[in-house]
């Protein structure tokens, strides 16, 4: 969850300070150089690395590029490790060593697509209501029989099926498609004129000429092929260990669980800032000061939308917060304009705040590019609300300096905008993570890596300067700054991190 606030008034400014930020992390610099834990070590050099950057750009000293890659080089073994090692990575380096396991990989990252339009084209002929108009009892037969493969995914059997039906003498008599028939059916939609049509079968034979053409038959019977490929089943293994298999009846299962548990979160957040309007609201001080005459100026809205209005680009910014304080401005009169005071986003673990945190600098500098003297209709659960830009602009702004200086301090700019937060209902780690995840899948899934691992898979013993290239692409590639910069960014991600309950429980206190 992500609080962002324009003028905060003293309360829920004291409020955002003393909150527990129970996920808050050590000055990585302070840890020892022979950590036992390869993860640490690693995230230690690189941060070493990253300091020790002088102006000019002069590389680091070579004991801290030694430093980094004893410790890469000790964390590819640990992930190789049968009992304890990561199944990911595992499935990677084989990906990365066998051919038909890459093949595999490569069909079935568009399989779910390929089976889409399979059955499509299947339906197109042997739908139930279009066998219906179908006289002949052997080509129905032969139909039901092309459907349930579909259904089944049995691809070898359908396309079997479909030549059968293709050598039927009715079927086989469509020939290409010539004749009157063939036009009369084509004109006839059998949802406008349900009368007419059931009199005129269906052309079949154009249709399963389609289908047995279709690329992705051909890809999909190879992938079946492939699955009973030694390697491709060790592969598949280690992929199911990771989680459920895209599209099976457990993935689904697993996705409901999920987002279920993210909307209990997300109430959770609103119960919480609730409480703080509440007390907000119940405060003479801000009633008086604040806005005159309105009794209860602050409330919530959950699942606010960022209208299109707003003139700047919504790609891969956040465009939908989940829960948001809202006061009113004073001397509004009947049109109730609004600031923000807080954005919250709820977030379920670390990791997914830590991978969303980019994103939710390019909503804020998206809302920065308001007008500050307009208003705008944002959409929420509640209805639609009426924000003034300069409250969007301003903390906007704010966005858009993190993003050209992630690591300035402090909780509040000189222009007044608050610190913002992420919240989740996570217990915080016993051994916090120092090394993020992405980060660390990234040096993992590199190309020296992945012929490390596979040397070390053919009972080799490399040297670690096998892994230099990684080295010098965290120094000098642009698609490494994330990785060269993840402390700095893990680090202001968990101090503006707190828990659900901290956040309620000191604004139920104040």
């Amino acid at each position: 969850m992500s609080l962002l606030l324009m003028t905060p008034p003293p309360l829920l400014d004291r409020l955002l300070q003393i909150v527990t930020r129970r996920y808050r992390l050590p000055d990585l610099t302070a840890l020892a150089t022979n950590v036992a834990s390869p993860a640490v070590a690693v995230a230690v050099a690189i941060e070493r690395a990253r300091l020790s950057i002088g102006p000019d750009g002069a590389a680091p000293p070579s004991e801290v590029r030694q430093a980094f890659l004893g410790a890469l080089a000790q964390l590819v073994r640990e992930a190789l490790r049968q009992d304890a090692g990561d199944p990911v990575f595992q499935a990677m380096m084989l990906r990365h060593r066998v051919a038909a396991v890459r093949e595999y990989a490569s069909l079935s990252t568009h399989a779910e697509q390929d089976r889409r339009q399979l059955r499509g084209a299947v339906n197109a002929i042997a739908h139930p209501g279009r066998r219906a108009r179908t006289a002949d009892a052997d080509q129905r037969a032969a139909l039901e029989r092309l459907h349930a493969a579909a259904t089944e995914g049995d691809w070898h059997a359908l396309e079997s099926t479909a030549r059968q039906l293709r050598a039927l003498p009715g079927v086989a008599a469509d020939g290409d498609g010539g004749g009157s028939a063939p036009l009369i059916a084509s004109l006839i939609d059998p949802l406008i004129d349900p009368l007419i049509a059931p009199l005129i079968a269906p052309l079949i034979a154009p249709g399963i000429d389609k289908l047995l053409a279709h690329p992705a038959l051909a890809r999909m019977q190879r992938l079946d092929a492939l699955a009973s490929h030694p390697r491709v089943a060790a592969y598949r293994a280690l992929w199911s260990r990771h989680g459920p298999e895209a599209g099976t009846v457990t993935a689904t299962s697993a996705g409901v669980a999920s987002r279920e548990r993210g909307a209990a979160a997300e109430a959770a957040a609103a119960r919480a800032l609730a409480v703080m309007a509440d007390r907000l609201n119940a405060d003479a001080r801000y009633r008086a000061a604040d806005v005159p005459g309105t009794a209860s100026p602050y409330r919530i809205v959950t699942s606010m939308r960022v209208p299109s209005t707003i003139p700047a680009s919504h790609d891969r910014a956040k465009s939908e917060w989940d829960v948001v304080l809202l006061r009113q401005r004073p001397g509004g009169g009947d049109t109730h304009d609004y600031d923000i005071c807080l954005l919250l986003e709820v977030k379920a673990s670390v990791e997914a705040a830590t991978t969303d945190f980019p994103r939710l600098l390019r909503g804020l500098r998206l809302l920065g590019h308001a007008d500050p003297d307009k208003r705008y209709a944002f959409d929420t659960n509640e209805g639609t609300v009426s924000l003034h830009g300069g409250s969007l602009h301003a903390f906007g702004m704010r966005g858009a300096d993190r993003q050209k200086d992630p690591e300035r301090d402090g909780h509040r700019d000189e222009s007044g905008v608050a610190a913002f937060l992420y919240c989740c209902d996570a217990p915080a780690d016993a051994t916090p993570r120092v090394l993020g995840a992405a980060s660390r899948m990234q040096l993992l899934s590199a190309a020296a890596s992945l012929d490390y691992a596979s040397a070390l898979a053919e009972g080799a013993d490399p040297e670690v300067s096998m892994l230099a290239p990684v080295w010098d692409q965290l120094l000098t590639s642009p698609r490494w700054a994330t990785v060269l910069h993840q402390y700095p960014m893990l680090r202001e991600v968990r101090e503006r991190m707190v828990h659900t309950a901290d956040l309620l429980a000191v604004a139920a206190s104040a």
